[in-house]
């Protein structure tokens, strides 16, 4: 019998890409020598925006900066849990000053319990919430220190996963929760250390697993509602296995973005 499934109406904070550009190179899919074109970039933005509205979800946006092209990810710039805010802090020197910018926009929307991180950590990149635990990546950006810090700050259990391929630089690219209260998720058991993939397995006996051809696709970059999953057109993979679950898979076309190494989730961060 396929599992009856209920979408949780969400709060999103969403970033447009009006200075989207890849000019430098901090993760594979960076190639500062092919073209990124802006208009499509803010086209296919609106569309994912849009899209949660339709689904019954309240997008917040946070006004981007001149000179920080990778704002697009909001993503990145905080994680939040019951009310509580958690900045980023980053690992490459070119999207710093996009940390300033986010704990000023929850600052002025009356959050009150916001924290700026002493260690490195990306944020949502590398912070997938479930009721249970917060998965924290680390490997490549977010320091393990992070994640001692985040399980003070939020009071609850942080589990880290090593990342070892630098294709999947972030959690996000390699790991989506489903349904978080269920503790559903997917993943690309090969984005991970053999420790990790036993952590994983052992937390997640039932997870989704991901195909090499859908985890290149960006497949797991993906927003779920508990029912509605949004994720890349690209990961069509995905969408039977997903379908054989209970949820509606929605596909985005997110593929100028794509050039930066980001897709549906690396544009959504959620406000709980």
């Amino acid at each position: 019998m396929r599992t009856v499934r209920t979408a949780t109406p969400r709060r999103y904070l969403m970033c447009p890409p009006e200075h989207f550009r890849v000019t430098y190179s901090i993760n594979p899919w960076m190639d500062p020598a092919k073209p990124v074109d802006p208009v499509l970039a803010l086209f296919q933005w609106e569309e994912l925006r849009d899209l949660y509205r339709s689904l019954g979800h309240t997008v917040e946006v946070l006004a981007p900066v001149a000179g920080l092209p990778d704002m697009v990810f909001a993503a990145n710039g905080a994680t939040v849990v019951d009310g509580r805010v958690l900045g980023a802090r980053f690992f490459n020197a070119e999207r710093t000053d996009e940390a300033p910018a986010h704990l000023a926009w929850f600052r002025r929307n009356g959050f009150t319990e916001v924290r700026e991180p002493q260690h490195i950590n990306e944020a949502e990149g590398d912070f997938a919430v479930t009721s249970q635990w917060i998965l924290a990546g680390m490997g490549f950006r977010s320091s393990p220190l992070s994640h001692s810090e985040a399980q003070e700050f939020f009071g609850r259990p942080v589990i880290g996963l090593e990342l070892t391929d630098p294709r999947y630089y972030h959690l996000d690219t390699a790991f989506a929760v489903l349904d978080d209260t269920a503790g559903e998720v997917m993943y690309f058991p090969d984005a991970f250390s053999p420790g990790s993939r036993k952590v994983l397995a052992r937390l997640f006996p039932d997870a989704l697993l991901a195909t090499a051809e859908d985890a290149a696709a960006l497949g797991l970059n993906a927003v779920s509602d508990g029912h509605h999953v949004v994720l890349p057109r690209g990961a069509t993979g995905l969408f039977a296995p997903l379908r054989e679950r209970g949820f509606e898979p929605v596909a985005a076309d997110l593929s100028e973005l794509h050039k930066a190494g980001g897709s549906v989730k690396c544009c959504t961060q959620e406000l709980r």
